[in-house]
């Protein structure tokens, strides 16, 4: 009998000890990157890009995991969880303007003409201005990437101009800003999450949403809307962002590998975006969608209201408008 217990005791600390040589000296450490875009969407294909880069370059020290589909959370929660720590990158886009008054500028309509302006208001607005203003908050931006133009879907008429939103009921994203320009257009919007509103539009709890063609067409709402009209009235940049104290809690070179990784990244984005605009404008078509042109001259008319309000709402808004303008000069 003691011979048997002995013979079981030594079989189980060698079965331990091959484990235990078999396992890492460290675990490695896992950085969660949470989002709310879907299958093919810009968003999936920037977070798996960016990780595909980050973990090149962490060679084993810590490995970025994606997590798309708002299978973390929407927008909002993510940005609770990038505070908290519990999530480590997130990449909001619309909602910024909720977390810094500042960022609502890209709430503007028309304001960005194209993605070189965009790299300008980049170089000299958002890392010297706005970058700071969200760390203050508890966030730390490591790279500006892209949501896209804007155009909207709805169930009930094409819309030409303004005055075609008339009372209808249209999904937005969370931000003070995207709200008031469709009040000032006659429309009702409601913020709402993305995941969301597939069947907020199938059971016509909402008439109809703007997004971007890449969320358009990942979030399937081609399947459920019959009307998009090409008003591309905002253009939205997305951001790489972190908790600023968790991501000062990261080894340097850690830090210095994601960073980097996410600046590289955005090459990528715009070359996809550009790529997926043509294509998914097709796909859509296909799908059976009646698509418009719209009257963008009607849109900024209607506009005005907006800017000014906001030129007086927010500390420095109307300085920060205007020299987005001054950059897209020449363009």
């Amino acid at each position: 009998m003691h011979i048997r217990r002995t013979l079981l005791v030594n079989a189980a600390l060698a079965a331990f000890g091959a484990l235990a040589a078999a396992l890492p000296a460290h675990a490695q450490m896992e950085l969660k990157l949470g989002h709310v875009g879907g299958p093919g969407s810009l968003f999936e294909l920037s977070a798996n890009e960016f990780a595909r880069r980050a973990n090149e370059k962490l060679a084993g020290k810590a490995k970025v995991v994606t997590f798309g589909s708002s299978q973390l959370g929407g927008d909002s929660e993510l940005m609770q969880k990038l505070r908290l720590g519990t999530v480590d990158f997130a990449i909001p886009s619309s909602v910024m303007s909720s977390t810094v008054d500042a960022f609502g500028m890209f709430e503007m309509p028309y304001l960005v003409k194209n993605r070189e302006h965009m790299k300008r208001i980049e170089a000299e607005i958002v890392w010297p201005s706005l970058a700071p203003m969200a760390e203050a908050k508890g966030y730390k931006l490591l790279g500006v990437w892209e949501n896209g133009f804007r155009n909207i879907t709805n169930n009930v008429r094409p819309i030409v101009k303004p005055a075609d939103l008339q009372g209808m009921k249209l999904r937005t994203p969370k931000g003070v800003w995207r709200v008031k320009m469709f009040q000032a257009y006659g429309a009702n919007p409601s913020p709402m999450a993305l995941s969301e509103v597939f069947v907020a539009l199938q059971t016509g709890v909402m008439d109809g949403q703007e997004n971007p063609l890449t969320q358009i067409y990942s979030s399937k709402f081609q399947e459920v809307q019959k009307y998009l009209s090409m008003t591309g009235h905002v253009y939205t940049p997305a951001y790489l962002a972190t908790g600023a104290r968790k991501f000062a809690s990261l080894p340097p070179d850690v830090q210095a590998a994601l960073s980097a990784a996410a600046r590289e990244t955005q090459a990528y984005v715009y070359e996809q975006a550009a790529k997926l605009e043509g294509e998914l404008l097709d796909k859509i078509k296909a799908a059976g969608v009646k698509v418009n042109d719209a009257d963008k001259d009607a849109f900024i008319a209607a506009s005005k209201s907006v800017y000014e309000e906001f030129g007086k709402e927010v500390p420095d808004g109307g300085k920060l408008v205007e020299k987005a303008i001054a950059l897209g000069k020449g363009l």
